[in-house]
């Protein structure tokens, strides 16, 4: 019994080192990430802000991308070529790739919402400090698990003011997943939702209501759902079978009438007038 309970004890000795670095690994990514001027690179870098300029000095209005559970993808870099082309400075935000992650498709709450959040705050919180970007005039763009974290970041009490956050002055959710009934916390900025009628990875009618639970809040937010329109109706590629065993794929009336709504609105917001 007495070598059986030391044999017990040399084996956890020999794991243990191997339960805390893994737990480590879990807190790490339950972290908000920080930046500074090593953490910008440019496009199609694996920095963890990866910078589009349009022509010109500036200083730009800027817009940060936040990409889906299955990391940065070409959709995301062509938004960031999108919004230059509008004027504004585009600065992916990858939430993935500095806590050696690809992909949280198939766990969604590896990375949680909130922290992608704390994420996008901190980012912005750098990019005020640059001469080249207009620090009154940031706002955010996500798609579906980075939807989610846009509706997340433009929550009144979710913005870290005690180091400098500030609302971002517009948000645009593509197809996030919404959740209504739970408490109804104030956006503290005006907030777009788009989505495609027949998403069944994020339903529309979720984002329906919880929509009108927020009609009477000082920044209300819009909704447009788009019939027949499916999860990632933005991109070009044709509808098929995703790996979590949802139809997804473009719509392109869908997204070229989004593509001009969501010019409106930004530009509503974002440019100088």
């Amino acid at each position: 019994m007495r070598y059986a309970t030391l044999s017990a004890k040399a084996a956890l000795a020999l794991v243990l080192p191997f339960i805390l670095a893994h737990c480590a690994s879990l807190l790490s990514d339950r972290l908000p990430l920080k930046y500074d001027e090593k953490s910008v690179g440019g496009p199609n870098s694996s920095a963890p802000l990866q910078l589009y300029l349009p022509p010109g000095n500036g200083p730009f209005p800027a817009v940060l991308v936040m990409h889906g559970c299955g990391g940065i993808l070409d959709n995301h870099r062509s938004w960031a070529g999108r919004l230059v082309g509008w004027g504004y400075a585009a600065v992916i935000v990858d939430s993935f790739g500095p806590r050696n992650q690809r992909r949280i498709c198939d766990s969604l709450d590896l990375i949680p919402v909130p922290v992608r959040a704390q994420d996008a705050h901190n980012a912005a919180i750098y990019l005020r400090t640059l001469p080249n970007i207009q620090a009154d005039r940031i706002g955010i763009v996500g798609f579906s698990h980075g939807g989610g974290a846009t509706l997340s970041a433009a929550v009144d009490e979710r913005i870290p003011v005690d180091r400098g956050g500030r609302p971002f002055q517009a948000a645009v959710a593509y197809y996030p997943w919404c959740s209504p009934g739970t408490i109804v916390l104030p956006y503290a900025t005006d907030l777009l939702i788009l989505i495609g009628k027949d998403d069944s990875w994020t339903p529309a009618d979720r984002c329906i209501k919880s929509v009108a639970e927020r009609a009477n809040q000082a920044h209300p937010p819009a909704i447009k759902v788009y019939p027949g329109a499916l999860h990632d109706f933005d991109s070009g590629g044709l509808p098929t079978l995703s790996s979590s065993g949802h139809m997804i794929g473009g719509n392109p009336e869908a997204a070229a009438d989004s593509f001009a709504m969501t010019k409106a609105f930004l530009d509503a917001r974002l440019k100088v007038k």
